[in-house]
């Protein structure tokens, strides 16, 4: 049987990747992108807040881009290999107001009740530094949720799923059974549009298989 040769993860980094998301990690390398996580610290303060009159779509643009951002002024400081930074940043959005990640159980809860039976949106920007420019684009999803019982949302919050995902469902795991529709993309709702990516990535000429 023939080598398979290297997985991207183990060949020589193509990009660094400003996020710790294993989804993201896992998105990349199933297009065949080599890629290293760039442990960038957390800034201080609250998580990624919402500017006051900021509309949810631009929030979410905003944030990747300080993503970004603060990767290079990362890899600068450290003297790290200069290579392009990837950074992507995912809002569940219903009727106008972003739906962050739950602070508890009660939070996720609250959370789902209102998302069961409604179709929202999920915005995914994507921002791609390389050699001082920012390269820029954004997913947008439509998704409806069936009507979810109480029962359905305890079980799910008891799987541990809702936390540490915006919106507090993951469509990849276990939430994939509430989704009776998507228009747009599954990739997108997961954390990184891998069509979106893959045009960033050639515009800085890395190519894809």
């Amino acid at each position: 049987m023939a080598n398979p040769g290297p997985t991207p993860n183990t060949m020589t980094p193509q990009i660094y990747l400003a996020s710790a998301s294993p989804r993201r990690r896992e998105l990349l390398t199933q297009i065949g992108v080599a890629h290293t996580v760039l442990q960038v610290p957390a800034p201080p303060g609250e998580d990624e807040p919402q500017h006051t009159g900021e509309a949810a779509a631009d929030y979410v643009k905003r944030t990747a881009r300080e993503k970004a951002e603060r990767g290079q002024q990362w890899m600068t400081s450290q003297s790290l290999p200069a290579l392009p930074i990837l950074a992507a940043d995912t809002t569940v959005i219903l009727r106008d107001e972003v739906l962050g990640k739950p602070t508890d159980r009660a939070h996720a809860i609250d959370m789902l009740s209102r998302l069961s039976g409604t179709t929202h949106h999920v915005h995914t920007a994507v921002v791609l530094w390389h050699n001082g420019q920012l390269h820029e684009d954004v997913s947008i999803s439509e998704v409806h949720m069936r009507t979810l019982s109480a029962d359905d949302i305890a079980r799910y919050c008891d799987s541990g799923e809702p936390f540490g995902k915006a919106g507090a469902y993951g469509i990849q795991g276990l939430a994939g059974t509430f989704i009776a529709h998507l228009s747009g993309s599954y990739t997108g709702v997961m954390g990184l549009p891998v069509f979106e990516t893959a045009n960033l990535l050639r515009r800085v000429g890395i190519l894809l298989p």
